[in-house]
């Protein structure tokens, strides 16, 4: 819905070529993450029993630098065309959405960590 919404309110924009250079340095950041992950890359929450969570890559920096990707995204695409309303409230709703997932997806690394109960 975000990209559609993008195409039909800022479709006649010229480009912005500074924009445009810095959503492509982004694109390659998703290249790195997406080569951190490996066959591991999902959109889904899915923690593999026994296994430890990825280090590598930017998984070295940054404990969510696949969101941090897609937070930029959805700010820069629509600067390339001038629409900083639509990337402003863009990412506020993005903001409100990975707040929540990433909430979801720590209580899911956490219950994977725990060993369970000795009863």
């Amino acid at each position: 819905a975000w990209l559609i919404g993008r195409c039909l309110l800022g479709g006649d924009n010229p480009g912005n070529w500074a924009w445009l250079f810095i959503l492509h340095a982004i694109e390659a950041m998703r290249g790195w993450v997406v080569a951190a992950l490996g066959e591991r890359w999902t959109t889904g929450i899915i923690v593999l029993p026994g296994e430890p969570l990825v280090g590598r890559g930017p998984y070295r920096f940054l404990r969510h630098p696949n969101y941090l990707v897609v937070a930029l995204e959805i700010f820069v695409l629509p600067m390339v065309f001038g629409m900083i309303w639509y990337a402003l409230i863009g990412t506020a709703i993005n903001a409100a959405i990975l707040y929540w997932r990433i909430r979801v997806e720590e209580e899911t690394f956490k219950e994977a960590s725990t060993p369970p109960s000795q009863t």
